[in-house]
């Protein structure tokens, strides 16, 4: 009885000492729980925005603005600009060694299109350059309506980032759907799920920045200059 009873008090001891640790651990779950809770639906939320995104029926502004990252979203902006969606194309963020006839060959485009109609902006190197690249040029021409050509996943970031150096200019999206994530199961595609969870985290890091008021880089590989006339 005696060797049952210390056997018994000991293990009320160990009752004891684990029972402040389990609250410890289950409250920091908890805690834990709820912003990771909160990042998973500001993700979903994320992703159904992105797939909601579906280009307007009769795009119709003075001008057009392409972010570079494809020549599909060049060809889309080249299609809208000869349709008459905008009076003029702006380019952003071309690679320096890339020239006008290049582009014009690649989007198989008339030379009299791209002499009168099309600028080419080289100094954007990042989302935050093309703001920049794309507000100058805007600014210059006096602009007040802008259809913005990017990939759907990549629209949210460059309407944040376009409205922040231009809050004065009305910026329409023409998402260039790459990835139907309306009709398909996105979610077991690797490739299609890391480029939406790393487009989301670009696109938190910009939020928090828009709110905390900081100002970031111009995003430009030299100081800011006019985009050019597309060259033959």
């Amino acid at each position: 009885m005696a060797g049952g009873g210390k056997w018994q008090g000991g293990a009320e001891q160990e009752r004891a000492r684990r029972g402040p640790l389990r609250k410890i651990l289950r409250r920091t779950f908890f805690v834990l729980l709820v912003p990771f809770a909160i990042i998973v639906a500001a993700f979903l939320n994320f992703a159904d925005t992105v797939a909601s995104l579906q280009p307007p029926d009769n795009p119709k502004a003075e001008a057009i603005v392409v972010l570079t990252g494809g020549f599909q979203r060049i060809d889309q902006a080249v299609d809208l600009l000869k349709s008459g969606a905008g009076k003029r194309l702006l380019i952003s963020g071309v690679h320096p060694a890339t020239t006008g006839s290049q582009i014009r060959r690649n989007t198989q485009s008339s030379a009299d299109l791209f002499k009168c109609c099309v600028d080419i902006g080289h100094e954007a190197i990042d989302t935050i350059g093309n703001a920049t690249e794309a507000s100058q040029w805007i600014s210059d021409r006096g602009y007040k309506r802008v259809l913005v050509v990017t990939n759907n996943y990549h629209m949210p970031r460059s309407l944040l980032e376009l409205r922040r150096a231009r809050p004065e200019t009305e910026f329409i999206a023409y998402p260039v759907v790459n990835s139907d994530l309306k009709t398909t199961n996105w979610l077991r595609n690797p490739m299609v799920l890391k480029s939406i969870l790393l487009e989301f985290g670009k696109y938190t890091v910009a939020s928090v920045r828009d709110i905390a008021g900081a100002r970031p880089a111009s995003g430009l590989r030299t100081v800011p200059s006019r985009a050019t006339p597309a060259e033959e």
